[in-house]
């Protein structure tokens, strides 16, 4: 293996774990403090999140000699901040990361399973997702209309940068961010002490609690929703660079890091889509033999930013919510956009998706249950009843 190492694959595995914890870890923090995590243990969950992906992605890329890049599921994190705090708590949440993480699992090593989730039509799937982001998405112009010394900035850099490379568009409008809060924002001596005592690592174990609301609202959500946009996507860009597909093998290791990340606060794991093909791709070496190294190191930092997770969330909390929220917003418009996209570029399932997106968006909750789960369940059955001609 260590032959195989080169100075492009190395540099191509930092800029990926850069560009992946940069560009999304504020989605990660908004959507796990949306459904009830303390600071504490929103920055236990950010760090078990990372270090699992982080040690995922080196055992993956290890054993197979191939660039598997895992990530955390930043449309998982979107759907968190959208659906808000349930009954039972976060407790109650944390069982339901559980539940998606053993249906990771079961999807790999139960093909049935992984079929179903494979027939769920791609317009609806893509439709549920864009319902859920576009409020995220409105974030960057809420903070402008908040305070645009402060909201505009973040905008302009996003725009600027990403006018020239699209893959440092977030990091930019991060960077600018923290400038903002280092100099632009007034700390208090207790804002300032918080992440000076939040230099130590620390995980919290959250007990967690079973509900059907959980599940309902959280677990069968989030394991389609992760499947759909990370999972099949990322198996979709190894297989275009060339590299054989293994699901059976990729689900069960992502979801078994998912099981161990959910008590310490973790959503879920998964395949990388955006950052697997900068470990794939020629970039990472012109020998494909030898790109697994990028994923390799890229396991390498997820892990060391794991460990600055505390100092991350102490930071993004001593400032108004809105500003990271707008970064979060600027790092989904992209996922927003190609969700949109997908889901109405079929007229024949337009309508039916266009019933998913809306009730999704809403926000709409009936008999406890949100409405990305309802979304679905609207869309599928117009698109049932079209197909079938019941009327």
């Amino acid at each position: 293996m260590l032959r195989d190492i080169s100075a492009q694959a190395v540099f191509m595995g930092f800029l990926t774990a850069f560009a992946g914890f940069a560009s999304s870890f504020a989605v990660v923090l908004q959507g796990l403090t949306a459904v009830g995590a303390s600071e504490a243990q929103a920055a236990s969950g950010l760090m078990a999140l990372a270090i699992a992906m982080g040690l995922g992605g080196i055992i993956l890329s290890a054993a197979t000699r191939a660039p598997v890049s895992v990530a955390w599921s930043t449309p998982g994190a979107a759907l968190l901040a959208s659906t808000g705090a349930i009954d039972g708590g976060f407790a109650a949440v944390v069982g339901a990361f559980l539940v998606c993480g053993f249906g990771f699992i079961l999807a790999g090593l139960w093909k049935p399973l992984g079929r179903a989730i494979g027939a769920i039509p791609a317009p609806l799937a893509n439709a549920m997702l864009a319902g859920i982001l576009v409020s995220l998405c409105l974030a960057p112009f809420r903070a402008i209309a908040f305070d645009p010394l402060l909201g505009l900035p973040i905008l302009l850099a996003w725009i600027i940068v990403g006018a020239f490379n699209k893959l440092l568009a977030v990091p930019a409008a991060l960077t600018v961010y923290f400038l903002i809060v280092a100099f632009g924002v007034d700390v208090s001596a207790q804002g300032l002490n918080s992440v000076y005592a939040s230099a130590v690592p620390r995980l919290e174990f959250i007990s967690p609690a079973f509900s059907v609301a959980g599940i309902l609202n959280i677990a069968i959500p989030l394991f389609i929703v992760t499947m759909a946009s990370q999972n099949i996507p990322g198996i979709a860009v190894m297989t275009s660079n060339g590299f054989a597909a293994k699901p059976r093998l990729w689900f069960t290791v992502t979801g078994i890091f998912s099981v161990l990340a959910a008590p310490f606060g973790g959503h879920a794991v998964n395949l990388a889509a955006l950052t697997a093909a900068m470990c794939a791709g020629e970039d990472a070496h012109r020998d494909p033999n030898r790109r697994y190294w990028a994923a390799i190191v890229a396991g390498m930092g997820y892990i060391a930013y794991g460990l600055l997770a505390g100092v991350v969330t102490a930071f993004v909390s001593i400032a108004p919510a809105i500003l990271i929220q707008a970064v979060a917003g600027l790092a989904l418009i992209a996922a927003f956009s190609g969700a949109t996209v997908a889901a109405f570029k079929d007229p024949g399932t337009r309508e039916a998706a266009a019933v998913t997106f809306l009730v999704s968006a809403s926000g709409v909750s009936v008999g406890g249950i949100s409405g990305a789960f309802w979304g679905l369940i609207a869309g599928g059955a117009i698109m049932l009843v079209k197909r079938t001609k019941l009327f």
